[in-house]
């Protein structure tokens, strides 16, 4: 038995090694080191940098930003994937059904650098299709990266459509898994379509739902090529500055390691929190 847990944890060491060297160390190395008041060589231990952190208006709009999205973005894209999936999967056509899921799929696929591009042009005030579209509804040009009024509601809408495909796939796939005879059932009693939608489809495929929405929440916490790659760069006077920007300012830029450090503990703390009450709440309320 014992020489039996031995070869397990053998054959765990090198995983165990590489866990050890490119994540826990840079954890706890930034942890220690975001409570560090030289900003030079030394060490002198300290609140200080935590106490500038949270005094400082371009964090406090990072946060802010960041929030913003996080609770948006995942809301939105899950929400319109359901609604995708679902017509997807209730669609006859087999063909046709294919060709919508390599449509849904393609920006999953593509490059974000790309995929930015192309809404960069979509988005231009001059010539943008949004605009023109706009346009013939009344609507006068929005100057949509350039303006910090309509700055995040772009990066939103960018972020939402981008997400669409990975939710998609997977909702549609756990759709297509629901057993028929629960449809079957529910249509020799006369259900609507929207009855079945709500009582049936939601709750078997809610486990899915979960994990895409959970997906989709860490990631936007972590939200930065996007921002990135649609605004060239800029912040529209830290209009859509996000966390993780202000992080990579402060560390290149700035080269205030412990601040930069300091930011990214408060934004692991953060991401572990918004884990551990999704993690409860989808213990408690989602059946698997």
């Amino acid at each position: 038995m014992l020489k039996k847990n031995c070869k397990g944890y053998i054959y765990l060491l090198p995983a165990l090694i590489l866990l050890g060297v490119f994540v826990f160390y840079p954890i706890i190395y930034t942890i220690i080191f975001s409570f560090d008041e030289t900003k030079a060589a030394g060490f002198q231990f300290g609140f200080g940098t935590y106490q500038y952190l949270f005094s400082d208006k371009r964090f406090i709009q990072s946060l802010l930003n960041t929030v913003i999205y996080a609770v948006v973005v995942p809301f939105s894209s899950v929400f319109i994937s359901l609604i995708l999936a679902n017509t997807l999967a209730n669609l006859k056509n087999q063909t046709v059904r294919g060709f919508f899921q390599s449509v849904y799929f393609l920006p999953y696929v593509t490059s974000v650098v790309a995929i930015g591009l192309v809404w960069s042009w979509l988005f231009n005030s001059e010539y943008g299709i949004i605009n023109y579209l706009l346009g013939l509804l009344g609507v006068d040009k929005i100057n949509w990266l350039n303006d910090p009024k309509y700055a995040m509601t772009a990066l939103i809408i960018f972020a939402v459509w981008k997400s669409l495909a990975f939710n998609t796939l997977i909702l549609t796939t756990g759709i297509a898994s629901i057993n028929p005879q629960y449809y079957q059932a529910a249509k020799i009693d006369q259900a609507k379509g929207s009855t079945i939608f709500r009582k049936i489809t939601i709750p078997l495929v809610s486990p899915m739902i979960a994990y895409t929405y959970m997906i989709s929440l860490i990631a936007s916490f972590k939200v930065y090529t996007e921002v990135y790659v649609l605004f060239g760069g800029r912040t529209l006077d830290g209009k859509v500055s996000t966390v993780v920007r202000y992080i990579i300012d402060r560390f290149y830029g700035d080269q205030d390691f412990p601040l930069a450090f300091a930011a990214s503990v408060i934004l692991l703390l953060i991401i572990l929190t918004v884990t551990m009450v999704q993690k409860v709440v989808t213990r408690n309320k989602i059946h698997y």
